[in-house]
Order: C-alpha cells, then sequence, then structure tokens
C-alpha cells in the first residue's frame, strides 16, 4: 500500500463497473474540487447488473481493494449495483474507511410533488435486490413506485453512444408505456443513465422531472472527509487518474470525454 506523508493529500477512489461512475466524479469534483481522484472502471466485465451477486461482489472488492493499495483515502462505490452487492460487507470490513455507495435517488422523487407516480429506471439486479425493496418500502405509502429493469441501456454509454437515433429509439420502446400512464419522476438508479439524461428529457417531455443521487453521494463524502479530518489542505484543483481494466486507450479518452462534458 502506498504510504502518504500527509493522508489528507491522498487521493479520493472512484469505482464503477465501467464509465458510467463518472457522473459521480463530476458531482465530487465540483463539490471537492481540491481533492485528487484515482477512478477506476471495470468495462471489461461490465455490466455487472447481469451477473450474480457473488461476481458482483467479489470483482467490487477486488478492485476497492487495488484503490487502496495505491493509497486511496476515501472510497466512493460509484455504481449502485456493486453498492446493493457489497457495501455492507466492505463496511464491516472496513469499520474506519469513508465509504460512500449509490442508491436510487428515490427521497427527493417522492416528496418532490404529493402522491407522485416515480419510475425507477436501474439494472436488473439492483432492482431484485433486498436492498432496493427495502428502500422502496420506506416510500410506498407517500408514491406510486414503479420499477424498471433496463437490460441493455449501460451498454450504450459504455460505447460512447449518448445521442443516436438508435439510442433514442430503444429509450421510447423502454420508456412508452410508463409516459402514457403519466408518470411525474423518473429515477435514473444506474449511474450510466445521467449521461443520456437530456436525450432521455426530450422523449419524456419536460413535465417529467428527472432525478439521479450523484449529487447527494459527493455530499455525504465531503461529510465524512471533514468528520475524519482528512479534507485535502491544498489550494491548487486537484487531478483525476483514470484507469480502466481493459487498459484501452480509446476508453480512457472516453473517460476524460465524459468527464469534461456538458449534461
Amino acid at each position: 500500500m502506498e504510504i502518504w506523508e500527509n493522508k489528507k493529500n491522498a487521493p479520493i477512489g472512484v469505482f464503477d463497473s465501467g464509465v458510467g461512475g463518472i457522473s459521480v466524479l463530476r458531482e465530487l469534483v465540483k463539490i471537492l474540487p481540491n481533492e485528487d481522484y484515482i477512478y477506476f472502471g471495470d468495462s471489461k466485465n461490465a455490466p455487472y447488473g447481469l451477473k450474480t451477486l457473488e461476481q458482483v461482489r467479489e470483482l467490487t472488492f477486488l478492485h476497492v481493494e487495488e484503490l487502496l493499495e495505491q493509497g486511496a483515502k476515501s472510497i466512493v462505490v460509484a455504481c449502485n449495483t456493486a453498492t446493493s452487492a457489497a457495501v455492507r460487507l466492505m463496511r464491516e470490513k472496513y469499520p474506519h474507511l469513508p465509504l460512500v455507495g449509490l442508491e436510487p435517488a428515490l427521497k427527493p422523487a417522492v416528496e418532490f410533488k404529493e402522491h407522485a407516480k416515480v419510475l425507477v429506471m436501474a439494472t436488473p439486479m439492483t432492482i431484485s435486490e433486498e436492498k432496493f425493496h427495502r428502500l422502496m418500502a420506506r416510500f410506498e405509502d407517500q408514491a406510486t413506485i414503479l420499477p424498471l429493469a433496463c437490460p441493455g441501456l449501460m451498454e450504450f454509454v459504455e460505447a460512447g453512444d449518448l445521442d443516436s437515433e438508435k439510442l433514442r429509439h430503444f429509450l421510447r420502446e423502454l420508456v412508452a408505456p410508463y409516459t402514457d400512464a403519466g408518470v411525474d419522476a423518473i429515477v435514473l438508479g444506474c449511474t450510466h443513465y445521467p449521461f443520456i439524461k437530456r436525450t432521455l428529457q426530450q422523449i419524456v417531455g419536460e413535465q417529467v422531472t428527472i432525478f439521479d443521487g450523484g449529487e447527494g453521494a459527493a455530499r455525504q463524502m465531503r461529510r465524512l472527509l471533514e468528520q475524519a479530518d482528512l479534507i485535502n489542505t491544498q489550494t491548487n484543483p486537484g487531478r483525476v487518474r483514470f484507469e480502466n481494466s481493459l487498459q484501452d486507450a480509446s476508453e480512457l479518452a472516453l473517460c476524460r470525454r465524459l468527464l469534461e462534458l456538458e449534461v
């Protein structure tokens, strides 16, 4: 494990099953601009949402531990599927580690309008996991919550396709039964999905409000670092280092493009 003389200056590790977690990284950079980051995307093994619970848990622990070996002072599991599969156990193994996972932003979606009809778009594993069903149960008396598994959607983002006619057709077919039924809000329950938010908004119309959990995760990381006295004290903007299991130059270029993209 890399040793840092001043642990405050150590990087924040951000892990995702691919490039989707860059939507969370964007929020982290906004809220904690002086921090350094190591972003690891496991695009070689994506999508996680179609794997078994055991496979996702094993991969998540493997790559988070690699980030810790590189000296990360804290970890963001910027993947809803990996969070569902592994974060509870990870907190037991690393009780003093500032650790943030992702969950669908159901609370703000439910609270923005009384008795709202809320569509939750997520991977098949996130939708099927007990963690999500417990989250739904907390709000089921306040809103109509409609879970929608979206196999195949994150692959568009992994390919860098954020606005093609093929993507638009895919989205129309996916959400038409729900928009026709008059949903008030859509929760993007996968960190890949914010990158197609603009395209989705054009399809569902401005009357539907879209929520994602990236900003909340970034705020939570800031709180945890403040509590642990680990906020980076440098005054210069932080740096971001991208790593990806594909070890492909075009994949790393896509990471940089997504970080700098106006969404």
